[in-house]
């Protein structure tokens, strides 16, 4: 009788069986978006957007008056509606300090992912999370809450993201963009 090798399974595949092998090569990277939301998750942000990602680009949500700046229709300078029906656009600026209109970071967009330390950017997530939806980008929430109560932040991302992780280590802002494919 002869050892099992590693490979003996492959090998002993039939035709019929090896129909329904996947030879195709892994899908490449995801064009991910990554947006904190709030005054404290923008360093950890700034620091994951320092390393080296195939299509992932980094924003902070701009506060110049604490809401988030809306344009494109909204109403009241708020991001939670506009006078003809259609979502409000929102300013993003990037790491390098460039701003960004949502509708336009959005374009061509695989994953959007939100991290928030608290409730700050609620109104800047429910712009994000629409227009996710409306696109069908999927969307993710980091909480980062490191020595503070998350349920602020779990609850401003809640309806806005399909995935919520709450974690104390920032690491794993940059290990679930990883597993992303960021």
């Amino acid at each position: 009788m002869q050892p099992i090798l590693l490979n003996s399974c492959a090998k002993a595949a039939t035709a019929k069986e090896a129909r329904f092998r996947i030879d195709a090569p892994i899908a490449p990277a995801r064009a991910t978006r990554v947006v904190a939301l709030d005054d404290a998750a923008e360093p950890v942000v700034r620091q994951v957007a320092r390393q080296e990602w195939a299509d992932a680009r980094f924003f902070k949500a701009f506060h110049p008056n604490g809401n988030g700046s809306a344009v494109n229709g909204a109403v009241n300078g708020s991001v939670d509606g506009s006078v003809d029906g259609s979502l409000a656009d929102i300013v993003l600026v990037g790491t390098d300090g460039a701003e960004s209109l949502l509708s336009e970071v959005l374009s061509g967009a695989d994953v959007a992912v939100m991290v928030a330390t608290g409730n700050d950017g609620a109104t800047v997530a429910s712009a994000i999370g629409d227009a996710c939806t409306l696109r069908g980008i999927m969307t993710a929430g980091l909480v980062l809450a490191g020595g503070h109560d998350a349920g602020a932040a779990v609850a401003a991302l809640r309806p806005h993201a399909r995935v919520i992780m709450v974690t104390y280590d920032e690491h794993d802002v940059s290990e679930v963009l990883t597993a992303l494919r960021a």
